[in-house]
């Protein structure tokens, strides 16, 4: 033998293993050819877009949210008019919906919270009826019942002149619900802060409840105390200001009626289209979530003298919103989502304000881009509180 071989037998290191059985290196080689297929893609995907808009003559950027909008929203809860720019009238869109949004929101879980302990009543009628009303709004599609809905309130009520009075200072046709409001008067922003202050006093007050309870076993009337707060601040503050009783009444005017407050076919019908048809996931999803409580817990209740209704609220819906909480936030999102289809009966949200403005300047690309930001601020500004509150109400396990 050789003495190079000789050398190479006595060498105690293992032969080097190629890179194409390496897994390792496979994986990283894999993740490099997928990270430049991306980019190729992308690469053609840029160019081919910049030619095309260069070839139609469009400009590209932000730089048309500066222009003048030209065009008129029926809906609006911040002031606009047609000479305001285009990032104005996309601001009021995005209200819209954040006011549809929120609206739908609550009131959904409220009613779909209701259907679904309706759903586990003992009384059969009950029962029957929540299931037939939750087998039927999850079954028909949301656009189809906004249709509906649009289509009853134009063609069931009359015009403004023949206008339903069911009370006075309300009327009802198809324009929508029209009713009084408080006429403008300077105690009414003071009253609004002093209920956010009644509020903050609530939150206060609850607390060291709480606290006390802990500490003592006497329970404190949080409710009585903190309705007296909510009801008794803002209204010694309308006294102070002289009670002010004026009432701005619509009153028919031509065509339409001026004064009071307006709710439009296209809000209600889109409203309570979402609402309907949200609430009816949002049941099932409690009374899932309450049946997922062993029966023990109600059991443990009953024994020792606690009404139905307290161990509803007290021992049940605590334990069924960790499983209640992540789901709805899911149907949430979905609303916010759904709110879109707004667009197909006229109802001036975000989506249908940035179609306006994609057709007036042709700039596509970031009409999409900006509706995609906004509905993606929307999900994850939803996502983040419900997740804190997921968090909030978790049960400490030891």
């Amino acid at each position: 033998m050789s003495r190079r071989g000789a050398l190479c037998a006595a060498d105690p290191r293992p032969a080097a293993v190629p890179f194409w059985r390496d897994a390792a290196k496979r994986a990283i080689a894999f993740q490099a050819l997928a990270l430049l297929a991306v980019g190729g893609i992308g690469y053609y995907l840029f160019t081919n877009t910049q030619a095309n808009l260069q070839r139609q003559s469009i400009a590209t950027g932000f730089g048309f949210l500066a222009r003048e909008a030209s065009f008129e929203i029926g809906e609006k809860i911040i002031s606009y008019s047609a000479a305001d720019s285009y990032a104005r009238a996309l601001l009021v869109g995005a209200l819209n919906t954040v006011k549809v949004a929120a609206l739908g929101i609550a009131l959904c879980t409220l009613l779909g919270t209701l259907v679904g302990i309706a759903r586990l009543s003992a009384n059969w009628l009950v029962s029957r009826l929540a299931a037939a009303y939750i087998e039927v709004l999850q079954d028909v599609p949301v656009l189809l019942q906004l249709f509906f809905w649009y289509a009853l309130f134009y063609e069931s009520f009359p015009g403004p002149r023949e206008a339903l009075n069911p009370l006075p200072g309300v009327f009802l046709c198809n324009r929508g619900l029209i009713f009084g409001i408080p006429a403008a008067h300077p105690a009414f922003p003071t009253m609004g802060w002093a209920f956010l202050a009644a509020c903050a006093g609530v939150w206060t007050l609850r607390r060291w409840a709480y606290r006390r309870q802990d500490r003592t076993g006497r329970a404190f009337p949080v409710v009585q105390a903190s309705l007296a707060l909510l009801l008794g601040v803002p209204g010694l503050v309308w006294v102070a200001y002289g009670a002010p009783a004026a009432m701005d009444v619509p009153h028919l005017a031509g065509f339409n009626f001026r004064g009071g407050v307006t709710v439009s076919p296209e809000f209600s019908a889109l409203l309570l289209g979402l609402v309907l048809y949200t609430s009816a996931f949002v049941a099932e999803i409690v009374r899932a979530g309450i049946q997922s409580v062993g029966k023990g817990q109600r059991e443990a209740a009953l024994s020792i003298g606690l009404r139905p209704g307290h161990v509803l609220n007290l021992v049940i819906l605590p334990q069924a919103l960790r499983v209640i909480v992540p789901p709805l936030t899911s149907q949430m999102l979905n609303l916010t989502k759904n709110s879109s289809l707004a667009v197909a009966i006229g109802y001036p949200d975000f989506v249908s304000v940035a179609n306006t403005a994609i057709n007036q300047t042709g700039q596509a690309i970031e009409g999409v881009a900006l509706i995609m930001v906004v509905y993606l601020f929307f999900s994850l500004s939803t996502s983040a509180f419900m997740n804190w509150y997921n968090r909030k109400i978790a049960l400490v396990e030891r």
